[in-house]
Parts: C-alpha cells; structure tokens; sequence
C-alpha cells in the first residue's frame, strides 16, 4: 500500500511538471470536453509510458530484488510489482533449479595416477537479496568454487576410492561446495561425477589385472572342487573298508550300469591283495 500511495504521488508530481498546472482541473476539463482532445492524446501517451516504466509483473519462478536509490529496499513478487520510475531499479532473479556442467578437470589422485574428471551441479538461490548484494555473479562464482573444489576433493583420494565409491564423493563434493556458496543465498541440491577418463596405459593395465584375478578365481575355485571330491573320497573308501560287502555291491552296480549303455567292455576289477599273496608265494618259493 505504501508504494502504491509513493506511485501516486510521484505521478502526479511529474504531470503536473509537463502541464505547467494542477493535474486534478487538467483532468475535469478533459473529462468534460472542452476542446483539449490533444491535450487528452498526451495524457493518455504519457498515462501509458509512466505505467509501462512503473509497473512490472514477475512470474511464479522470479523475484525482483528493488533498489530504491542505491539502496536495496528488499525482493518483492510473484505478481505485480510497482516502481518508481528513475528512482527504483529492479533486478530480476529466477529461483529454479540451475543445471551446471563443470568443464572437465585434470586431476592427480592420492596414488599419483592422472585421470580426467567432470560432474554436474544441481543449485538454486533461496535468498535473491545475497544472490545480488553479496557476489557479482553467482553463476560464474559458483561454477568457479565446483571446479576447485572438484579438483581438491578427487586430489585426495585414490583411484580406487574415486571408481568404486562415487556416492560418497558426490555427499562430500555437495557438503562443501554448499558451505561455500551459503553466504550468496545459493543452496546446492545435489552434485554427482559424471565421467572419469584414464589413461590407455592405465586401462590396459586394468584390464590385465581383471582378467588375472579371474583366472586366480577359476583355479581356487577349480581347487576347492578336487579338494571337495578327494575328501569325499577318503569317506567312501573308509566306509567300503569297514564293510567289504559294500565293495561287490559297487562292483555289480557298476556292471549293470555298463550293461544297460550296450557296451562290449566288461571291467573287471583286480583284487589288490591277491597280487600281494602271489608275490608272497614267489618269494616264500624262491
């Protein structure tokens, strides 16, 4: 109400400077007919050039920080805003999410291995009066503080950290960049590593590394099993020992096996005993 009341006032002021005389007679006589047609075409012309000058409409989205002077008197909007022309300057700030692409940075990890990293900023500004006063740009402020902050964070872990633990990178990425940019009335929403390139060498070498570790894997695996098997083993042939029966039940399960595949082979297993009875029989002889 108070700017409106200062609207009004400070038109009336400046039609009157231009007429020469008080606007509230200059009115009733336009209204009445008096042959001022021009005189109304100029008020009217004017009427319109103040209004477009003093009254402003932001959408949903902005904010219009108001400077009255020099001096900021505070954001106003969404919806109509009214200014005093040549004395109010408005300064419009978008409060939506900003989608910032952070060029990519030359790193050295804590393990002095040179990679390539990029990422993205989610942030927007929940305090336009900082957003204006406090920094010159707070886009190029904040991209800026990314890319530091990018390199600085990525330098002090090692790659492994860096390939295999990204959410936690991003939370600490976010945490500071967010710390920084406070006093801007700028609040980070999120930031997340995008791409991280390197060298050939490196990937070739990482890749000889993958393909090692699953061969070890293959023969500890393939270990395990003639492990398995053997100690299978050593429990079947301790319990055919203490019960011989067992090892002709084998013997014939075996042969009716083979019978039933229509084979012309018979196996016949040979007593190992009975060839050291012989050999005691030779020697006893001799």
């Amino acid at each position: 109400m108070r700017d409106i009341i200062i609207f009004l006032i400070f038109g009336i002021i400046v039609l009157s400077g231009i007429f020469g005389e008080d606007i509230i007679p200059l009115l009733f006589k336009a209204i009445g007919g008096t042959g001022m047609a021009p005189s109304i075409i100029v008020l009217l012309i004017l009427v319109v050039i103040f209004l477009a000058s003093a009254i402003k409409i932001l959408p949903e989205y902005e904010r219009g920080v108001i400077f009255r002077l020099g001096r900021v008197i505070g954001a106003k909007g969404p919806g109509i805003v009214i200014l005093i022309p040549f004395i109010d300057k408005m300064v419009r700030v978008s409060l939506r999410v900003i989608t910032m692409d952070v060029p990519t940075q030359d790193v050295i990890t804590k393990d002095n291995v040179s990679v390539k990293v990029d990422a993205v900023v989610y942030f927007r500004v929940i305090d336009p009066v900082k957003a204006i006063v406090n920094v010159e740009d707070y886009m190029y402020a904040t991209s800026q503080i990314s890319q530091t902050t990018l390199r600085s964070v990525c330098g002090q872990a090692e790659l492994d950290e860096l390939l295999s633990q990204r959410e936690k990178l991003n939370i600490k990425l976010q945490e500071i960049i967010d710390k920084e940019t406070d006093a801007w009335g700028v609040k980070v929403v999120s930031v997340e590593l995008k791409r991280i390139d390197l060298p050939e060498e490196l990937v070739k070498a990482m890749a000889r590394q993958a393909e090692a570790e699953r061969e070890r894997r293959a023969k500890i695996i393939s270990a395990e099993a003639e492990y398995q098997a053997a100690q299978k083993l050593v429990e079947a042939a301790q319990l055919l020992a203490k019960q011989p029966i067992a090892m002709q039940l084998r013997y014939l399960e075996t042969l009716n096996s083979i019978g039933q595949k229509n084979a012309k082979t018979i196996v016949f297993p040979f007593p190992t005993e009975l060839i050291n009875f012989v050999q005691q029989l030779k020697d006893n002889n001799q």
